[in-house]
């Protein structure tokens, strides 16, 4: 009876301490707000001291203090499962803080620096044509408004992603359908699904080369018949040639991606009623995946709208509108930002140039960012209804 009293007034006791370590009470909100700022207090100090207030090591310093403490803090009170927990989350904030500080840095720098040439008057509607060293420097003795504007390269790049587009989205299209719909895993699947992969890692400036190789064997041969009066292969679409090399493994991924995602249920039953294959891709299959392609086709725009480098060396570099593929050069807008920097109109006096460069990258930048935007919109306007909505 003694032994059995004994445990049975143990279990109490112990049943008890275990139910107040995991009851503990959770610590408020407002401790994590008071360590925040006790770390940013501490790593001022620190920076203060020892550096001349850099706000990188600022960054660091308070970072390190702050992951210290809600360890030690959170060990203490609720133990170690709660603070290793704890600890790996605050990791997840850090690192996502640090990659948004180069994303911040760069729109802040761009965004302060163009707005600037943004607000001149003519900057979105006028070219390159009559501006030379001795209006920048009259601009810049007198302070009046910066000549010159990026019609030119806007039209430029407009024009040439448009024509990539009509190249790159039917062949990467077609690839897709044959990869998902006909193919049976055969040699000549794998080669084109090998290539695909090869072409996805292709430099940007390789496709340039390839765009100037392909055009100047085809000028060289209507040049040879009489087609053409010149074998010149710098031409605007030269340079969609080059960029529907970068853009066809996009689409081919995106859309084999989105082919494969579409219930094979609904080919079937298309099948069941005496639907055609070709027939049940049109009107079935595609449509339930249009949002994806879509989407993945406006991402492929938006990769290829800010190259430089195959542009730079199949379309040059013109200081007018010319809406012409066939027929003289083309500016593209990342063309134009790297001229203005590398080869400013009057080298004495830059500023002007630098300008008219930071304020076509904020548009640049603009861009990008409404295509990406645009593809999001398109991915949930044309998203499959589900049968609730």
């Amino acid at each position: 009876m003694s032994t059995s009293h004994q445990t049975l007034d143990k279990s109490p006791r112990s049943a008890g301490t275990g139910r107040s370590k995991l009851a503990q009470r959770p610590l408020p909100q407002w401790t994590w707000i008071v360590v925040l700022l006790a770390s940013i207090v501490v790593g001022a100090a620190l920076a203060a001291l020892l550096t001349d207030f850099h706000l990188g090591f600022l960054f660091a310093v308070t970072a390190i203090v702050f992951l210290v403490t809600s360890y030690v803090v959170t060990r203490v009170r609720a133990g170690r499962r709660k603070a290793n927990d704890e600890l790996c989350r605050n990791l997840v904030y850090t690192a996502f803080i640090l990659a948004l500080i180069p994303l911040a840095s760069l729109l802040w720098s761009v965004t302060s620096v163009g707005l600037r040439g943004l607000s001149e008057p003519g900057f979105l509607t006028s070219d390159m044509m009559g501006v030379s060293g001795t209006t920048d420097a009259q601009a810049v003795s007198e302070g009046t408004s910066v000549q010159g504007g990026i019609v030119h390269a806007l039209v430029g790049s407009l024009v040439i992603t448009l024509a990539a587009a009509l190249i790159s989205v039917p062949i990467g299209l077609l690839t897709s359908i044959y990869l998902v719909e006909y193919s049976r895993g055969g040699p000549l699947a794998r080669a084109i699904t090998f290539f695909v992969d090869v072409m996805t890692g292709i430099p940007s400036i390789v496709a340039g080369l390839f765009g100037v190789a392909a055009m100047s064997a085809l000028m060289t041969l209507l040049n040879e018949a009489g087609l053409v009066s010149t074998s010149r292969s710098t031409l605007g679409i030269t340079a969609a040639i080059a960029l529907s090399v970068l853009m066809i493994p996009i689409v081919v991924r995106t859309t084999e991606e989105m082919l494969r995602v579409v219930p094979n249920e609904l080919r079937e039953a298309s099948y069941a009623m005496g639907v055609r294959k070709w027939r049940t891709i049109m009107k079935v299959v595609l449509p339930t995946a249009i949002s994806g392609i879509a989407s993945g086709v406006t991402l492929a725009l938006a990769r290829v709208f800010g190259e430089t480098a195959p542009i730079l060396v199949t379309a040059g570099f013109v200081a007018n509108v010319n809406w012409n593929l066939f027929s003289g050069w083309m500016t593209a807008l990342p063309v134009y930002i790297y001229r203005q920097f590398q080869n400013p109109i009057n080298p004495s006096i830059s500023e002007p140039s630098y300008q008219r460069a930071w304020a076509a990258a904020l548009v640049l930048i603009f861009v990008v960012m409404m295509l990406n935007l645009i593809a999001r919109i398109i991915a949930k306007v044309f998203a499959p209804k589900t049968g609730g909505r």
